[in-house]
């Protein structure tokens, strides 16, 4: 198949139908692609808010999220003060284990004793309502900078409320992710007073490698506004002009000139995450920032130590899970957990649990206090937070989230009786979705939504690669291409890592290639073995593939390999 063809099958695949709108999709334009920051509701009042703060030397805190998405906005507005040399300012980021997610009383009531003048939330605070009521009352305003959804009870009682999910908010895109809305009051603050502080036009571009990593790492549909700031926070990530990237990149062996959507959503971001899992955000937060070498070597060498010790923690508890569910009854979503289990970690295991259980998943512990704290992940046609919005009062203390990821609180009382709760909501607001539908025969398994074209493995061609990655950066609403190989036989079963958990086959296509001429391409997945498929992997069986393209920077020489979806 030639590479234009594979364009527009892919493109058309994604409804991208109209020329006009294939070329607008393949070359975005940081111009056209972004929408006037001052569209969202409330940003004249909180640029305003800011520029007068400045202006008289009020104390201000940053507030933000311990995760991959509220740290680099953090990092985003550092540098927007740092820019124009304004100090009186903190970064604040709570600890995950021993305060928990969002604001907290005891952090509002130690701002009010330090006269703090201004808040100024990053991917937190739309929950808030008693919390900065609290603040507003007591001579701190607050502007709070979100993208989750806001809670029943209503808004919080903020000097300002930014965030594009509120009823009356008619921005065009309502799906940026928190350091993407925090990037949006930079470039609305730099174009109202840019000129004032004599701020070079375009500066903010460079801000473009923070947004790309949280827009990546928060798992938001990459279409829109969303393309756009992940398109060119790439570009600038590919010029690595952060020091603590720089180290981190090189510990990685991340190549910075070829740096891709992948690198960044397994390799960057777990370490990045890893820091509030398993000790403080501010290791992530200070290597985002460092301009000092010696402190970005100590900063990248602490974060690659703890995510190898998250690695192995998570590993264990869901060794562990594992054991525990095959003596249950199996159940259409899965509530489990353990109060010795780390907080920090349990979003991990239950990404791992959707995957392999092919359910929503509640996963819960404690840590510090007597409050139980669990995060959930979603699978199939459902919104978690509508599903936790519609138990009985009383059944959460706290809850919050995305439709696909949340996390919650419940009382020791309540927890015995959460997955009763839960099951019985989830039937009741349960709609159709394809994934549940039992498939027979392999033309049904890989229907058109499974993949996007028919390949043999002669397409499997740096050629096609590079036009493949026209469509990148790959993520939610822009899933990278998977196509279909058929009856390939197996000639090689490899292991590969350094705790040979890895798989690599290589395939022969009887109908194109000759062993003898070499015609033979390597097929890969991680954490995968030859029991990890419905069909036996042996030498000489001839199999059906579902994969995508992957290029292999090994060595000093490029090839393109594929990335194992599914063999029937």
């Amino acid at each position: 198949m030639v590479k234009d063809e594979l364009i527009n099958i892919l493109l058309e695949n994604r409804g991208i139908l109209d020329n006009a709108e294939k070329e607008k999709f393949l070359n975005p334009s940081y111009e056209e692609g972004l929408y006037d920051p001052f569209l969202i509701k409330n940003m004249e009042r909180a640029v305003v808010r800011i520029f007068e703060a400045i202006d008289i030397n009020e104390k201000i805190v940053i507030f933000a999220d311990y995760d991959c998405d509220g740290i680099p906005g953090a990092v985003i507005l550092q540098d927007l003060f740092k820019k124009i040399n304004y100090k009186n300012y903190e970064i604040y980021i709570p600890d995950r284990q021993s305060e928990g997610y969002g604001l907290s009383e005891e952090a509002i009531n130690e701002f009010i004793k330090n006269e703090v003048k201004l808040l100024i939330t990053v991917d937190l605070g739309i929950t808030a309502v008693k919390e900065i009521a609290n603040a507003q009352a007591n001579g701190i305003d607050v502007i709070v900078t979100d993208h989750h959804l806001p809670a029943q009870a209503g808004l919080p009682p903020a000097y300002a409320i930014l965030n594009s999910k509120q009823d009356d908010d008619n921005y065009p895109d309502k799906n940026l992710c928190g350091a993407g809305v925090a990037f949006k009051l930079v470039q609305a603050f730099i174009k109202k007073y840019g000129e004032f502080y004599n701020i070079p036009a375009g500066y903010e571009k460079w801000l473009l490698d923070l947004v790309g990593i949280a827009t990546l790492s928060d798992m938001v549909p990459l279409v829109g506004e969303n393309r756009t700031l992940a398109y060119y926070g790439l570009i600038v990530l590919r010029k690595n002009r952060r020091l603590g990237l720089q180290k981190l990149f090189k510990k990685m062996n991340i190549d910075a000139r070829n740096v891709v959507e992948d690198d960044i959503t397994f390799m960057v971001s777990p370490r990045l995450n890893a820091a509030s899992r398993m000790s403080s955000p501010k290791i992530a937060y200070n290597l985002l920032k460092t301009e000092d070498e010696v402190e970005a070597n100590e900063l990248s060498d602490e974060l690659i130590r703890i995510n190898d010790e998250r690695k192995i923690l998570v590993a264990q508890i869901f060794r562990g899970i594992k054991k525990t569910l095959e003596k249950r009854e199996k159940k259409e979503l899965i509530v489990i957990g353990d109060p010795s289990w780390r907080v920090g970690v349990l979003g991990l295991i239950a990404s791992k649990l959707v995957e392999e259980y092919k359910c929503p998943c509640f996963v819960w512990g404690r840590e510090g206090g007597e409050l139980i704290k669990g995060s959930c992940r979603a699978f199939g046609a459902m919104n978690l937070v509508e599903l936790m919005q519609s138990l009985p009062e009383g059944s959460l203390l706290g809850f919050g989230g995305h439709e696909m990821a949340g996390g919650f609180s419940v009382s020791h009382e309540q927890i015995h009786f959460l997955e009763d709760k839960l099951l019985k909501a989830y039937q009741t607001g349960k709609r159709p979705d394809l994934k549940d539908v039992p498939r027979s025969g392999l033309e049904e398994a890989v229907s058109p939504n499974k993949f996007d074209a028919k390949l043999s493995l002669r397409d499997v061609t740096m050629e096609n690669y590079e036009a493949i990655q026209k469509l990148a950066p790959f993520g939610v609403g822009n899933q990278k291409p998977v196509f279909l190989f058929e009856n390939l036989i197996i000639n090689g079963i490899k292991k590969f890592g350094k705790n040979k958990d890895h798989l690599e086959l290589t395939l022969i296509d009887p109908l194109s290639f000759s062993p003898c001429q070499g015609g033979e391409i390597r097929a890969m997945q991680f954490f995968k073995n030859e029991e990890s498929y419905g069909v036996e992997i042996i030498k000489g069986k001839t199999i059906n593939l579902l994969a995508s393209f992957d290029l292999n920077n090994f060595g000093y020489s490029k090839s393109v390999r594929l990335r194992i979806v599914d063999i029937y």
